[in-house]
């Protein structure tokens, strides 16, 4: 019976990068997961120092958009998301946090409930020290306009993002890797 860091390691193995970064931090993930069985935050915000998190984007395909949220801890313009559990699958995680955060169901594109996408990141320190985030992104279906409830207590705000509007963000203000992964997305 496999474990979920198994599935981890499986999900992350499965993953085909579309560039040169995605590559090393392929690499980069995989050599971790086989280092330890500590990947999961048991104590916020850096205890492990490197943790997994599932990020996942609402794509609306036909509008060239994604939704983003201003985040309010790390000061930055995100995907939606969160820590990945002790013991849960990253999948089962978007699916709680999509609802926590978004008030509705994770309808994964595709029905592919596996990353399109891995980044290794040192996070801001805006709320406290700096720790390495392991995060593994979905993509689910979305539609501009549609009815959220979006988390007034970790949120300012949430926004469709065409390509073109996330380039505009100051790059400071948004996660480094999202054109990244509106590339392995293929939004134009």
């Amino acid at each position: 019976m496999s474990t979920p860091q198994d599935r981890v390691r499986a999900a992350a193995a499965a993953w085909t990068p579309h560039d040169d970064l995605g590559r090393r931090q392929r690499g980069q993930v995989l050599d971790w997961l086989a280092s330890t069985e500590d990947i999961y935050r048991r104590v916020k915000p850096d205890t492990p120092p490197m943790h997994l998190v599932a990020y996942f984007l609402l794509v609306d395909r036909a509008a060239g958009q994604v939704l983003l949220c201003d985040h309010r801890l790390a000061g930055l313009w995100l995907p939606t998301g969160g820590h990945v559990e002790p013991g849960e699958d990253p999948a089962h995680t978007v699916r709680r946090e999509v609802r926590e955060e978004l008030g509705v169901p994770a309808a994964f594109v595709d029905g592919a409930d596996l990353p399109f996408f891995w980044t290794v990141t040192l996070t801001s320190g805006h709320s406290g020290p700096q720790h390495t985030d392991v995060s593994a992104w979905f993509a689910l279906l979305g539609e501009v306009g549609m009815p959220l409830e979006p988390d007034a207590g970790e949120f300012h705000g949430v926004r469709w993002y065409s390509r073109g509007g996330v380039e505009r963000l100051r790059p400071e203000r948004r996660d480094p890797h999202l054109l990244r992964a509106l590339d392995a997305l293929g939004l134009a």
